[in-house]
């Protein structure tokens, strides 16, 4: 309808000088008439030009006004024509925007006499607001005095109406001519009959649709390269599901550890307890915690089997090194660089920056002869390809560790130190109940993967990055990660 209609007036006109005018002259929704003047002017039927013109519109305040009239012509009708009414009276009758504005514009009108009693100064009024929103929104002109009154009032705004003019364009005909836009077998048998949409070889295809790398894959990435060019190994660590033995007895961790409590771990109802331990090693891990041995007084406590037997969600990924070490140590000993990036679990409160699950990083080095110096040189070496270059250590405590140091980095952008990881030498009394050789050290360290990547992508709230409530459309956008650079 509307496609006819541009191509028959132009048949026998010049042009279109407003395609606005045009809609209404030939009662057609202005919108529609746009979109044809567009398709049109793609195939060069026509040529047009903008059209851009400031008009006022009513906002919600406006039109309720133009329907019942302006608030101070309704206070004045609300006042009787004789005598007066108290003020409590009339703000009854009246709602509360209604009235407040009412007695100002009424008292500024000199329409009323206000006080504890109103009464009306003039017989009649003109309601020129109510008249004024009605030529408004009717399309009509009003006067600059009229517009700059109202929109004080911000009973108007303004609106950008843009239209077009159209005139005849180089491919003009009275009818848009069908032209084909697949290449079908039936089209090119005919193809001397047919004429052909122009192909345009700038146009983009289609996005495809894809998957994305979420930022913690970006960032686990970045750190596995590092592990890899140092020469580190990764250990398997698919069972998330560990023996209380290989999570904390094996590490020398006591029993009676706060740590072990249900209210920093989540043990498991089914299966509640693992089937198999290594029996001779049981016993020497047992041996240890209750009377020491390799120049350790223990804990001095009775060791508990069923206890080490209870299942959990693994506590950290040092349950997968033990494993490991100890796997190690049943072959002739051979040095080895190990790391691993996954999940474990603790049973925390949840907040801005703690989860029940989170990402654990963690390298280790098992070599005879080992110092504190070698491990404060390769955590020098790893975290300067991280781009932290200057590194403090501190004295720590942990129960499988000793030494121990956290590790602090100086943070540029906050202008302060920031510990960023844990590390330590593995205690005599976890090594050598393994059976790994006397002068065998083993140096280790560990981070989280969710700290370091919510520094990067400034993300300050865990559960944005992680969990139930992360956004998509962030997996969508977040750049790639580039460690260091």
């Amino acid at each position: 309808m509307a496609e006819e209609a541009i191509l028959g007036f132009l048949q026998n006109n010049e042009q279109i000088t407003d395609s606005g005018q045009f809609s209404a002259e030939f009662n057609l929704d202005h919108n529609e008439v746009v979109n044809v003047i567009k398709s049109l002017h793609a195939f060069r039927y026509i040529d047009v030009q903008d059209i851009k013109k400031e008009t006022w519109v009513l906002t919600d305040e406006g039109k309720k006004y133009a329907a019942e009239g302006s608030p101070e012509v309704q206070l004045f009708l609300a006042v009787p024509e004789e005598g007066s009414i108290s003020k409590d009276e009339l703000q009854k009758k009246l709602a509360p925007s209604v009235f407040k504005i009412g007695c100002s514009q009424a008292g500024k009108n000199k329409w009323v006499e206000m006080g504890k009693q109103v009464s009306r100064k003039v017989k009649h009024v003109e309601d020129k607001v109510k008249g004024q929103l009605l030529q408004i929104q009717e399309g009509k002109e009003s006067d600059k005095d009229s517009i700059n009154s109202l929109k004080a009032r911000k009973l108007i705004v303004p609106q950008i109406w843009k239209g077009y003019s159209v005139k005849k364009g180089p491919n003009y005909a009275p009818e848009r001519k069908k032209v084909a836009t697949d290449l079908t077998r039936e089209n090119l048998q005919n193809w001397k009959e047919l004429e052909f949409k122009e192909y345009n070889f700038e146009a983009k295809g289609a996005p495809l649709e894809a998957g994305h790398l979420h930022a913690l894959l970006k960032v686990r990435k970045q750190f596995k390269d590092i592990f890899v060019q140092m020469g580190f190994e990764e250990m398997p660590t698919n069972n998330f599901v560990e023996s209380s033995f290989w999570n904390f007895d094996a590490l020398f961790q006591p029993q009676q550890h706060p740590a072990r409590d249900s209210h920093d771990t989540f043990f498991l109802k089914v299966p509640s307890t693992t089937r198999t331990l290594p029996e001779d090693y049981v016993e020497r891990v047992k041996r240890v915690h209750e009377s020491g041995g390799y120049g350790s007084r223990g804990y001095n406590y009775d060791w508990k089997r069923e206890e080490a037997n209870k299942n959990l969600l693994r506590t950290h990924t040092t349950a997968v090194s033990s494993r490991m070490l100890y796997a190690l140590a049943q072959k002739p000993f051979v040095p080895k660089k190990y790391f691993s990036i996954d999940r474990v679990f603790r049973n925390e409160a949840v907040d801005r920056t703690h989860l029940a699950e989170f990402h654990q990083i963690e390298g280790l080095i098992c070599d005879r002869g080992l110092t504190l110096g070698d491990l404060i040189g390769v955590l020098k070496d790893f975290f300067s390809r991280l781009g932290m270059s200057k590194l403090r250590f501190k004295p720590a405590y942990n129960p499988y560790t000793e030494p121990s140091m956290e590790i602090f980095s100086y943070h540029e952008g906050l202008g302060k130190w920031v510990e960023i990881g844990n590390s330590g030498m593995f205690r005599p009394e976890m090594l050598l109940p393994m059976g790994l050789p006397e002068d065998v050290r083993v140096i280790a360290w560990g981070l989280s993967l969710e700290r370091p990547t919510m520094i990067l992508y400034g993300i300050d709230n865990i559960r944005d990055l992680f969990g139930h409530k992360v956004d998509l459309d962030l997996i969508k956008r977040n750049p790639i990660c580039r460690i260091g650079i």
